[in-house]
């Protein structure tokens, strides 16, 4: 049986169609309004929250807490400065990724793990023989992510602070309904926006103190459904969609490296003392890299409109983030799959993620989706194009 977040007295007021999904255990609103583009709306030209706290969290401290994380994750954890934050995956002895999240610096001997899947266990394995507590804080710790274009002055009206000084996957903690607050400069939605972890005892008040000083700014609750979209136009790949833990793999294929799925950037091989998966990872390397690459699948339209007018009928494409994998074809021959196809509801156009033979990964490849209408399966034409789909400078500024 799902439960609510520490959120969900306000959430279940507002949430009147009861449009409730599950995760990670927890009751998680899909949709609030009658229909998810006005939040998404809200994200594009005014601001959101969303209960983000069905997330792992995970808080390692001591005096080889920067030892442990260079240990684990893929990237050069001892570079981290204190109010700093990092994106990073980490992976197994063969160099699968596990997960992915991220990790801020609190202080010079203490960090916060966020991770879609619950990683207690190995970094208690990892731990051996250091100096390093481990505690699994993700029932302490509401999580609220403030996003959209105006989450800034959200976030200065609640806290009564100028915001403009904490850079992009920065770090401050500010006070915020009578509650110290942690914010972290990040998000999943591709927009300007904020995170905050809030002591579980306080969310209602965070809640209520962050509403009422986004009013003025047209602020929203939004759900899983507007985030979505959001994430996809941002090039924001998602475990269990784009690729699969390697906790949870039961074939070969199920298995990513992260050069296989766009977190390249992020792996650090030559960092001192390596990681769990180096070895592997140099092997995958020297081999040539990776047979299959991550992709940004942008579909022909005319292709969809053909397809529904073959059947009489005007197209009529769905609104939500399609996760599940369909084929992915270079002239009748299977070279990979798309998954997480939607429309952009900003880009105006059709796209998705595609997991393709290194050989067709080059932007401007031409190759084909499947693609069904009435029950008919068939193909429509897709360009490979460079991710993300919308890259908004507020974002960053």
């Amino acid at each position: 049986m799902s439960l609510g977040t520490a959120f969900y007295p306000r959430q279940e007021a507002l949430n009147r169609k009861h449009a409730w999904g599950e995760w990670s255990g927890y009751l998680s609103a899909q949709v609030y309004a009658d229909f998810h583009d006005i939040e998404y709306a809200a994200i594009r030209e005014a601001a959101v929250v969303i209960d983000t706290s069905p997330l792992y969290k995970y808080r390692i401290a001591g005096p080889d807490a920067v030892r442990l994380l260079d240990r684990v994750m893929t990237r050069d954890m001892a570079s981290l400065r204190v109010d700093r934050v990092l994106y990073t995956p980490w992976c197994d002895e063969d160099g699968k990724v596990l997960d992915d999240g991220t990790v801020t610096r609190l202080g010079p001997e203490e960090f916060r793990i966020t991770a879609a899947d619950p990683c207690y266990r190995w970094f208690e394995l990892n731990a051996t023989g250091l100096d390093v507590e481990v505690a699994d804080i993700s029932e302490d710790l509401a999580a609220l992510a403030l996003q959209g274009k105006l989450s800034r002055e959200v976030l200065e009206a609640a806290t009564g602070a100028d915001w403009t000084d904490v850079p992009y996957f920065g770090h401050r903690r500010g006070t915020i309904g009578g509650v110290d607050v942690s914010v972290t400069r990040t998000g999943y939605t591709g927009d300007r926006g904020y995170e905050l972890w809030i002591p579980a005892a306080d969310a209602l008040a965070v809640w209520d103190a962050v509403f009422a000083a986004g009013e003025p700014f047209g602020i929203h609750p939004a759900g899983i459904r507007a985030m979505d979209v959001a994430r996809v136009e941002a090039g924001l790949i998602l475990i269990e969609a784009e690729y699969t833990s390697a906790r949870h793999a039961i074939a070969p294929e199920q298995n990513y490296s992260p050069f296989e799925i766009g977190f390249g950037r992020l792996v650090k091989l030559d960092k001192p003392g390596g990681f769990t998966g180096r070895r592997a990872l140099l092997a995958e390397r020297a081999a040539g890299g990776p047979a299959r690459r991550l992709v940004g699948l942008e579909l022909d339209w005319s292709g969809i409109e053909a397809m529904f007018a073959k059947h009489g009928l005007a197209p009529m494409i769905s609104p939500f983030v399609e996760r599940a994998p369909v084929p992915v074809y270079r002239e009748d021959r299977r070279v990979g799959r798309a998954t997480s196809i939607t429309w952009g509801t900003t880009i105006k156009k059709m796209v998705g993620f595609g997991s393709v033979d290194a050989a067709h990964a080059k932007p401007g490849s031409r190759l084909a989706v499947e693609y069904s209408v009435e029950g008919e399966r068939g193909t429509v034409g897709a360009t490979v194009v460079p991710l993300p789909f919308l890259d908004l400078p507020r974002k960053r500024g």
